[in-house]
């Protein structure tokens, strides 16, 4: 109970710092192209971590087989896909659509995460069915002030969300069986090298541009990436990865709030009101079921 307790708390500090990431990706596009700006946010990730790595084996005599090596690679390396393509497509739809609008489309992995998860054999409960759609309401009252329909933007934002359930649950297959750190730091290395290929081709990156926005970047870089990325890892391990998809669209709720705090945006009633249901489903989703109960405890056999 306390170390779910612990992985949830993680989950929420990883939501945390990616929502106040996002004044720092908004103004790294001022300067440089998504996927130039992915690239180096995710190489600067994987450099973070391996002195992270060295500090952790220091002392410790390597414990790793030959096939553990192997799975941590093909995590790392499948991880680092579903990554490329979540985070690429993104920024890419935030450039053609609105932040209200690409919000609530990301926040889709609340429902495709459970959905893409039943061929896997993994079951969703009812109460999990019940606060994704509750979550999901809340997040059309803080993100959509407008009028809603499926634009190139709006398209490109909801293929994201497929990555980005995608990636949840590779990572929730992966993490149990190798280090979480190492993971990481792979999964970051792949993302900003498969980035870099299209960013050299179409964006032609200069250096006087990078540094320009060497502050958004580092912060996303070494923050977003190095550290919420990985934290996201760590919790996922003993965490269902549909309960974790509720946690970590709290991103979209701590945003509006950064961005309420930092920049002095006002939150009116409906956001406010969504911001609330977002909360609700959240804390809904910690109230253990026996079903869960008796999950938890097949596992740790």
């Amino acid at each position: 109970m306390r170390r779910r307790s612990t992985n949830n708390l993680l989950l929420a500090l990883t939501a945390f710092i990616w929502g106040s990431a996002f004044v720092a990706q908004s103004m790294g596009m001022d300067y440089l192209g998504p996927f130039t700006f992915n690239s180096i946010r995710s190489l600067m990730g994987g450099l973070v971590l391996i002195p992270v790595i060295f500090l952790m084996r220091k002392g410790k005599k390597p414990a790793h087989t030959r096939q553990e090596k192997k799975t941590l690679v093909i995590g790392g390396i499948c991880c680092g896909i579903a990554l490329a393509v979540g985070s690429s497509l993104q920024q890419i739809g935030l450039v053609y659509t609105s932040a209200g609008k690409a919000g609530f489309i990301t926040a889709l992995y609340i429902l495709l995460v459970p959905l893409l998860g039943i061929p896997l054999g993994k079951r969703a409960g009812l109460r999990v069915w019940i606060n994704a759609a509750l979550a999901m309401a809340g997040m059309y009252f803080l993100c959509i002030t407008d009028g809603f329909s499926i634009s190139k933007g709006d398209f490109f934002v909801l293929l994201c969300a497929g990555a980005f359930s995608v990636h949840i649950l590779v990572i929730d297959y992966f993490a149990p069986k190798v280090d979480g750190v190492s993971l990481s730091c792979i999964q970051f290395f792949v993302c900003g090298i498969l980035c870099a290929v299209p960013a050299m081709v179409s964006e032609q990156p200069q250096l006087r541009w990078i540094l320009a926005a060497w502050m958004p970047l580092v912060y996303a870089g070494v923050l977003s990436c190095g550290v919420a990325y990985t934290l996201q890892v760590i919790a996922q391990k003993n965490t269902d990865p549909a309960v974790a998809s509720l946690i970590l669209s709290l991103e979209s709720v701590f945003s509006v709030i950064t961005g309420w705090i930092v920049l002095g945006e006002r939150l009116s009633g409906r956001e406010l009101f969504g911001c609330g249901l977002v909360f609700a489903a959240v804390i809904l989703s910690q109230i253990p079921s026996p079903d869960n109960r008796k999950g938890t405890e097949a596992v740790r056999r």
